[in-house]
């Protein structure tokens, strides 16, 4: 899914910028506009996940030709930044895993003390850790 940005020329002084005009609060700098713009992939990732996982819906992406026209950000370059459609996709898949069983005994303990099938406990642990490395 193609997502419009707009961008801010940097300088030998300042960074350039790059902002979501759909994503609210959705921002990236960087000292090159390389370094930007990778940049504004990740922070786009991250505000999508995160506003699935705080059930905000995530708004359809803008026409170029009205962002163009934005207010404020006169002289700004358009561009776009492509937002993995994989990323919107809450749809459960069933997976096989293998592990040891005594690894498996002490999974299922510690989901049974939470009152939680091996499923919800390992989304749940693996939510935990990514909001913790952030």
């Amino acid at each position: 899914m193609r997502y419009p940005i707009l961008i801010e020329e940097g300088s030998d002084i300042a960074a350039f910028g790059v902002v979501f005009p759909d994503l609210p609060g959705c921002f990236s700098a960087g000292d090159t506009l390389d370094e930007a713009l990778d940049g504004a992939k990740e922070a786009a990732a991250a505000w999508v996940d995160a506003a699935l996982d705080t059930g905000t819906p995530v708004p359809p992406p803008s026409r170029l030709e009205d962002v163009r026209r934005l207010p404020g950000h006169e002289g700004w370059t358009v561009g776009v930044v492509e937002v993995d459609p994989a990323l919107f996709d809450d749809t459960i898949e069933r997976v096989n895993v293998t592990l040891p069983k005594r690894v498996l005994r002490r999974l299922d303990d510690l989901a049974a003390a939470r009152h939680q099938s091996r499923g919800a406990f390992i989304a749940d642990l693996t939510m935990r850790l990514q909001d913790s490395n952030r």
